[in-house]
């Protein structure tokens, strides 16, 4: 099993109230942190793409944060976690072409993550008028499939299509080599799994179930991919799934850091905004707020394999559980408000302690299908 990293911008109101640079520190700190992943071993990071998403996350141009990244790290693969490529918020031709233009200045190491956005707040923001939100996979399902055409044609074809209409063109630049980019699907629910298996897509599975209820899900993507008819140039057979992650030296520092992280509002602020998501009981509608956690409640997080949290064994354990359930990557979510010290030691420790025990392989998974087409 492959590690990543997942950042996004969250600029909580707590954060902002103490430091007028909030929104400015935040950002700049999450690339410290893929600095410092690229550092310690962890093969991937993905960059959320969301829009008016107040606190949650700030990261909306992820293009120009990924490009900042090419050139400020050396091995780890760079994502989009997504690039939205319905064409009311991005033409696909501009996506085709950023893709590309990343592959470029990471030297091969970018992957291609797309999906539909993170719920009705943000997507009804570009499609006024929509009520129901159905309507895009409908858009993004035309879409997909003309990426590996735009990077593999000399001169591509056009599309004319119901939602967007492209005349033949040289879509430029090419991505680095002969083949192009992994390609990824964002599942936020459990038959997406399948969907994306059956086009032969890497899932990103942003889930926030615990590991005895993915593991289902999990073997319905396995078996859809082995009937893949794939939409690119090879099968990305590979799911990613997060989670939240706090490792220090001892269990007991583990849990007062998760303790002062606010963990309770990252997860009502998800709730608010990806309202497409499956809602488990007892989640409160916002403005009310989960309650705060209580060492209780963090113990029995970790118990339920819904947080991986404690010193290196412990989380060593945590993570050889979704190794165990069938996922190919596991990627943290971070920040999640715990504080920049802590969040950099999680990763310090992680890098040194867990992952050479778990991801002994030093290639990149999507690098072998990548090179199987082209050899």
């Amino acid at each position: 099993m492959e590690f990543g990293l997942f950042v996004q911008g969250y600029v909580p109101e707590s954060r902002r109230r103490t430091d007028p640079e909030a929104e400015h520190h935040a950002l700049v700190e999450e690339t410290e942190y893929v600095i410092q992943a690229d550092r310690s071993g962890f093969k991937y990071v993905w960059a959320s793409e969301h829009h008016f998403l107040d606190e949650y996350s700030h990261l909306s141009a992820n293009d120009v944060f990924l490009g900042y990244l090419a050139h400020a790290t050396e091995r780890i693969h760079l994502g989009s976690g997504i690039f939205n490529p319905l064409p009311q918020v991005n033409h696909p031709v501009k996506v085709a072409e950023k893709v590309a233009m990343l592959d470029h200045l990471s030297g091969g190491r970018f992957e291609f993550g797309s999906g539909r956005g993170a719920g009705s707040h943000e997507i009804l923001g570009f499609l006024p008028g929509v009520t129901d939100m159905n309507a895009t996979k409908e858009i993004w399902e035309e879409t997909i499939a003309e990426f590996p055409k735009m990077w593999l044609q000399d001169e591509y074809q056009g599309f004319t299509g119901k939602h967007w209409t492209l005349p033949p063109r040289k879509v430029l630049p090419k991505p680095y080599g002969a083949a192009h980019p992994a390609m990824w699907y964002a599942a936020g629910s459990p038959p997406s799994y399948a969907m994306a298996g059956k086009k032969g897509l890497g899932v990103l599975g942003f889930s926030i179930q615990k590991v005895s209820d993915m593991e289902w899900v999990l073997d319905s993507y396995k078996n859809a991919v082995k009937e893949a008819e794939p939409v690119g140039g090879f099968v990305n057979d590979n799911v990613m799934v997060t989670s939240t992650a706090i490792c220090a030296e001892t269990h007991a520092k583990a849990v007062e850091v998760a303790l002062g992280g606010g963990l309770n509002y990252l997860q009502s602020l998800l709730f608010r905004y990806h309202d497409t998501f499956p809602r488990p009981d007892g989640i409160p509608q916002w403005p009310e707020l989960l309650p705060e956690y209580t060492e209780e409640i963090i113990e029995l997080l970790i118990a339920e394999e819904l947080m991986i949290c404690g010193d290196p064994d412990e989380v060593f354990r945590q993570c050889k559980r979704w190794e165990q359930a069938g996922a190919d990557q596991l990627s943290f979510g971070l920040p999640i408000g715990i504080g920049y010290e802590d969040t950099m030691n999680t990763i310090k420790l992680i890098g040194e302690h867990v992952i050479p025990k778990i991801d002994t392989d030093p290639v990149h998974r999507t690098t072998r299908f990548r090179q199987a087409v082209t050899q």
